[in-house]
């Protein structure tokens, strides 16, 4: 399959602006395509590795990938549906390049990727440059249909995020001059700024420069709810905002009806690989083989092999109950979404200890889960009524784990610990 047929089946095109163009550009030698990003944060989130896995694919197709990171748009910000954006400060948006510069490297490679700034061009340019040899370029009647700038007429937009659509058209332009794009590529919602870049290059260089845009479908899980939120929460791509083990369990558990949806979109597994996939999927759902490859294939693109090998051994671990060997950061993470409860560091005895964190309701009936064997601490199975519990002897006295049963967690955080 071509590039634009691999992305049909995937379920990634929503929209391009002549197929058989870009197609023709691509067969006579290397193009380039680009995505870009604004800094409103210091790292990207799975909303942001939609378009990025297109442009990946554009790129093991022969084609170059150029990214840019958007210093000058960053400042104004693309607007959004119903409001204005919060301006972020000089400092910030310093601080939010430099982290999502680095994501972008670890995604695609040193080699053969183009990693620009767009106040490198947008930063140079005066006001009057700006209105002499763009503004005048564009209809206020063509722009207010775009459906970004339609949905707020009625509660109202500022000139400044109005003008946007001209700003990324300006880096369409630049970008082709500069690096051979003749592709950008974005999110469905883009289309209208991204035909706008189009028609700049055609009304500049002529209607026959081949310029193309491609646009990817909103992505909805099986009920409709938007792609890439976990409980109301974003999950991002910096390790130290979603660790690679919470990562990895999102993918783990995706549904068997968006698990293959998913695999054929976030993963470059061949078709065979995926059909087979597939077929295990209908007919071993228990077995969740599907999401298992899934979450190996993302968690490995995102983060390497190695945050792959120690997410499996963390939930290997959760599944035993073999947690004595975790290390402090590891219970951290791995049980930050079980019921906790506040202890100080002094040596309590078991029963006493269980009750005061409401594990047990009674006296009576920890005594009876002690005795049976029904309690863990720290992955040690307690049978001694007489036992102590020392938040200090495990977890650098950050942590008591304890386990009721064989799934019931609970975890006990010494005063002034912060998950």
């Amino acid at each position: 399959m071509n590039f634009i047929e691999d992305l049909k089946w995937r379920g990634a095109l929503n929209q391009v602006t002549d197929e058989a163009g870009l197609l023709e550009a691509m067969a006579n030698g290397q193009i380039g395509a680009y995505v870009g990003t604004d800094p409103t944060a210091d790292s990207l989130h799975l909303g942001h590795l939609i378009p990025f896995m297109v442009l990946k694919r554009f790129q093991n197709a022969g084609g170059k990938a150029v990214i840019i990171v958007g210093g000058a748009t960053g400042a104004i910000g693309d607007p959004r549906p119903t409001t204005e954006r919060q301006l972020l400060s000089t400092e910030q948006l310093a601080i939010n390049e430099i982290g999502i510069s680095q994501q972008v490297t670890k995604l695609f490679g040193s080699d053969g990727t183009k990693i620009v700034n767009n106040n490198e061009w947008l930063g140079q340019l005066t006001l009057p440059e700006f209105l002499r040899d763009y503004g005048k370029l564009f209809s206020i009647n063509v722009m207010l249909k775009k459906d970004v700038v339609a949905s707020r007429l009625a509660t109202g937009i500022s000139y400044t995020e109005f003008t946007y659509q001209i700003l990324q058209a300006i880096d369409f332009l630049q970008l082709w001059r500069r690096e051979n794009v003749r592709l950008q590529i974005g999110g469905s919602d883009q289309w209208g700024n991204i035909t706008a870049g189009v028609d700049l290059i055609h009304t500049i260089e002529g209607s026959e420069a081949p310029a193309f845009g491609l646009t990817i479908p909103l992505m909805t899980d099986s009920t409709g709810k938007k792609f890439g939120k976990s409980e109301g929460n974003a999950i991002w791509l910096d390790p130290k905002k979603t660790s690679p083990y919470t990562f990895y369990q999102f993918w783990f558990n995706q549904s068997d009806a968006d698990v293959v949806k998913y695999l054929k979109y976030f993963t470059f597994l061949s078709p065979e690989e995926i059909d087979g996939l597939a077929k295990e999927v209908a007919e071993n759902p228990g077995n969740r083989l599907g999401q298992r490859r899934l979450a190996q294939e993302v968690t490995r693109f995102v983060h390497g092999q190695a945050a792959v090998e120690e997410a499996e051994q963390l939930s290997a671990a959760l599944f035993s109950g073999d947690v004595s060997e975790l290390t402090t950061e590891q219970i951290g993470d791995v049980f930050a979404g079980v019921p906790s409860f506040d202890i100080t560091s002094e040596v309590q005895n078991i029963i006493d200890f269980i009750v005061a964190a409401g594990i047990d309701k009674s006296k009576r009936q920890a005594r009876e889960d002690v005795s049976n064997g029904a309690i863990r601490i720290n992955g040690v199975k307690i049978t001694d009524l007489e036992a102590m519990v020392d938040p200090s002897a495990n977890y650098d006295g950050k942590y008591v784990l304890v386990r009721r049963g064989k799934k019931k967690y609970f975890l006990g955080k010494v005063q002034g610990t912060v998950l």
